[in-house]
């Protein structure tokens, strides 16, 4: 695959930013930038083209690399079992597609059809895919330093609240402990579907103490992890 290098864009004219950039406030270089937004199924259907999963290799490390150095200096007092469990849980899917939708990458990515069919903008694995990848392409555009200062700043509310990590993790679970110790019932949950069978859309509805929320997901599991999630935050600080 061949990818943008510094000789190739000193040469060329300057490109606009590309409005995630500006977003995020960092200068990723634009052709870096579409690259880390190219899902494989849109390679695929535009003769092979260079994808995605090349910069996500490298994010994946950059994230991975950030997260451990600063939970690892922030808690002293916490063994290794702990750190570990803190970040898994801060660089899942899960974590990292909620990241994604907060600003709003999905509507930024190059998807195939088919996934474009099947509520491809919306899956928890392409979002956060294409999150590291976004993170490998800050690295080469602005350097180490730039990246891991935009993955703390994306991560810095998981990291700063442990109980939403595991929200984030395990949705459900965590609100039906929350639940728990507010001493009501367990949720309950109702999903609805709609749409096409090649295009189907779910929403969940989930009851739980005294209050109630919506999700909604291509799948019944992801509506219903959306709702608790959503619940949980409604509910988090009564407990």
């Amino acid at each position: 695959m061949t990818e943008v290098t510094a000789a190739d864009r000193a040469s060329s004219e300057p490109a606009t930013a590309h409005p995630l950039s500006q977003k995020l406030g960092v200068d990723i270089d634009p052709e870096l930038l579409l690259l880390a937004l190219t899902h494989r199924s849109w390679a695929y259907e535009h003769g092979q083209a260079p994808h995605n999963e090349r910069l996500e290799f490298l994010g994946d490390s950059v994230l991975g690399q950030a997260v451990t150095v600063q939970l690892y200096r922030a808690h002293p007092d916490l063994d290794e079992g702990i750190l570990a469990k803190r970040r898994a849980g801060v660089v899942s899917t899960v974590a990292l597609a909620e990241i994604a939708r907060g600003i709003g990458l999905g509507e930024h990515l190059r998807l195939g059809r088919g996934e474009e069919l099947t509520g491809g903008r919306d899956k928890d694995s392409i979002l956060a895919d294409t999150m590291e990848a976004v993170f490998g392409a800050t690295y080469l555009s602005a350097g180490p330093d730039a990246a891991t200062a935009l993955v703390l700043r994306l991560v810095q509310p998981l990291l700063d609240d442990p109980e939403r990590v595991g929200a984030a993790v395990d949705p459900k679970t965590t609100l039906q402990e929350l639940v728990a110790r507010l001493g009501a019932p367990p949720p309950q949950y109702e999903v609805t579907a709609s749409g096409p069978d090649h295009n189907r859309s779910f929403t969940a509805t989930v009851t739980a103490a005294d209050a109630q929320a919506t999700g909604t997901g291509t799948s019944k599991k992801q509506a219903e992890m959306a709702a608790a999630l959503t619940a949980w935050r409604d509910l988090s600080g009564r407990a």
